[in-house]
């Protein structure tokens, strides 16, 4: 693989040193409300018979009332009307108080004047909640208004009613705008049908649901939400948890196996003609890309019934294969040779469309950027570089920004680009804002991966632990993962399967270790390689693949054990060794 020493000639194996406000188009103003939107119904407080309030369930937490009205609320949700209506009648606890349906009629109605004494009425909200409640109602009523070109009566409505309340002032100035404006409904925020459709009327009742307490007005589908976060608590309580979310069931407590990890080698690719160094799958995970120390990339296609075959074998460098790097659209590929040239693929036909080269200079690391139009480049005279797609150098970072052997990435936003810059630190630069910020650890890092959502950077270190670090706010270290080996050359992990939530790194016994990411506990040891293993990539697609590249020229596609395929076979273009069993 590669190294990161400055000055040690390229070898077989170059080895490591030891050195909200809500605009006018929503047709609301600007709240502080609780979460939640409202059905079809609303609720306030229940009066209390003074006495101990019945609890159900085992633990004696639930109140029954609650319960009962949650259940209610659900079966209306779900369009069960006359069941709700009896359960209603059955137990003697209804869903709302006869004030809240005739709050929610009138609101419905447009009654708007009486829709503010009945929200009085109630008489438990606090003074600041019923002024921006009939804020929201004196709101859709100007607007209604106003849909309806009748000009003078919203103005007084204005003036008279909204403006009185004394609050979101900068609310009222903007519905001031709206009067003279009107006859533009785009400045207005919305056609003047949509302003007096039923729809809107409904959008009030949700706003409303927001800001009212939720004894008033219970929150839409509040039964679903308590059930959705049980799941939730179940499965982040998984330490193998790796299958989609319609693999949880209602009917039994949440708990994978060991079975949802891949484990067991599905196929050996022998394609390579000496040592693979890198492997990497396509944002789309239709793809595979591999390089190699025999100066070739190659592309495989992940197949629909998750057969992995050869697609295109490219050659071209005059130096090892070091890194890949995909397209956003995964319709392009860059190849970076050690101390070569980067070239840039067309994935369908094979075809090399550009190479990159810079006077007396030769590159260490490429990547793209998220436009799809531009890539950065790393330099062996420490630099990074911004190129377009037809090779005309566009910006350069000058000064100890990469290593010799580096990887680098580059953030969804295109704003802050990341690589080694010196033996124990990794820069981040934000090339927008013009901020550097510096990760330091105390060994040498030989490589990194930053994860989908830019959140963190997975760090491997030549002591052999893996460090995870959070990238958000202060710059922090949250996690190490230990066990594998490392004493020599470059070794790769990797983020992968559902949610990210486990890692994945190769070593140099000739296994792949996985971890559980949240609780650093060490997962798997796969054997099977008989060589080290360089760099691990996880399908982003498919939870239930990995793939493994080693020095013992082959990569190993990793699936579940319940996959039992007997037959070995040949593809024509390229080995294909289906195995069952992990060797």
């Amino acid at each position: 693989m590669g190294g990161v020493e400055d000055d040690e000639p390229p070898t077989k194996r170059v080895k490591v040193s030891l050195g909200g406000k809500r605009g006018l188009a929503n047709n609301s103003s600007h709240l502080e409300p609780a979460t939640g939107s409202l059905y079809n119904s609303m609720a306030r407080p229940l009066p209390s018979d003074g006495g101990d309030e019945e609890m159900v369930g085992s633990k004696g937490i639930i109140k029954k009332m609650e319960f009962v009205r949650i259940i209610t609320e659900a079966l209306y949700s779900l369009g069960y009307e006359d069941s709700g209506s009896l359960l209603e009648e059955e137990s003697g606890i209804p869903l709302h108080s006869s004030l809240v349906g005739l709050l929610r009629k009138q609101v419905l109605n447009g009654n708007w004047e009486e829709s503010v004494v009945t929200l009085r009425k109630i008489g438990i909200l606090e003074e600041s909640t019923l002024k921006s409640a009939s804020f929201l109602i004196l709101e859709q009523k100007f607007f209604e208004l106003l849909g309806k070109e009748r000009v003078i009566e919203a103005l007084q409505t204005l003036r008279t009613e909204i403006t009185p309340l004394n609050i979101n002032v900068n609310r009222v100035h903007e519905l001031a705008s709206c009067v003279v404006y009107y006859s533009q409904p785009k400045l207005v925020g919305s056609s003047n049908g949509e302003v007096v459709s039923g729809k809107s009327r409904s959008k009030l009742l949700e706003e409303l649901q927001k800001l009212l307490p939720p004894a008033v007005m219970i929150p839409e589908r509040r039964l679903e939400n308590l059930v959705e976060q049980a799941l939730n608590v179940q499965r982040g309580s998984c330490v193998f948890h790796n299958s989609l979310d319609s693999a949880l069931s209602l009917f039994s407590d949440h708990q994978c196996g060991k079975d949802q990890i891949p484990s067991r080698t599905s196929q050996v690719l022998e394609s390579h003609n000496d040592e693979v160094w890198f492997l990497l799958f396509s944002h789309d995970g239709k793809y595979l890309a591999s390089s190699s120390n025999d100066r070739s990339a190659i592309i495989w296609e992940v197949n629909g019934d998750g057969v992995v075959t050869l697609k295109h074998k490219l050659t071209g460098h005059q130096r090892p294969v070091m890194s890949i790097s995909w397209s956003p659209d995964s319709r392009q590929i860059l190849t970076c040779g050690l101390e070569d040239v980067i070239r840039l693929w067309d994935v369908n036909s094979g075809e090399c469309l550009q190479v990159y080269e810079k006077s007396g200079l030769s590159f260490v690391s490429c990547e793209w950027h998220p436009d799809g139009n531009r890539i950065f480049t790393g330099l062996i005279d420490k630099s990074i570089c911004m190129w377009d797609l037809d090779g005309n150098e566009l910006e350069c970072w000058k000064g100890q920004r990469t290593l010799k052997i580096s990887d680098m990435a580059v953030t969804s936003d295109g704003e802050k680009i990341i690589t080694i810059c010196r033996e124990t630190s990794i820069l981040i630069l934000d090339r927008v804002a013009k901020v550097e910020k510096l990760i330091e650890e105390d060994q040498v890092i030989t490589s990194f991966s930053l994860s989908r959502d830019n959140k963190y950077l997975l760090v491997d270190l030549f002591n052999q632990e893996v460090h995870l670090w959070s990238l958000e706010g202060d710059l922090k270290l949250v996690s190490k993962y230990k066990g594998h080996k490392r004493s020599r050359f470059i070794i790769r992990s990797c983020f992968g399967g559902f949610e990210q939530g486990f890692i994945a790194s190769g070593s140099e016994d000739s296994q792949v270790y996985i971890w559980h990411r949240g609780t650093g506990e060490l997962l798997e040891k796969l054997p099977g390689h008989s060589g080290s293993v360089n760099c691990v990539s996880w399908n982003p697609r498919n939870p239930h693949m990995l793939a493994s590249a080693s020095d013992d020229r082959t990569i190993r596609i990793w699936g579940l054990n319940s996959v039992n395929l007997k037959r070995k076979e040949k593809q024509e273009n390229g080995v294909v060794h289906h195995c069952n069993g992990r060797a």
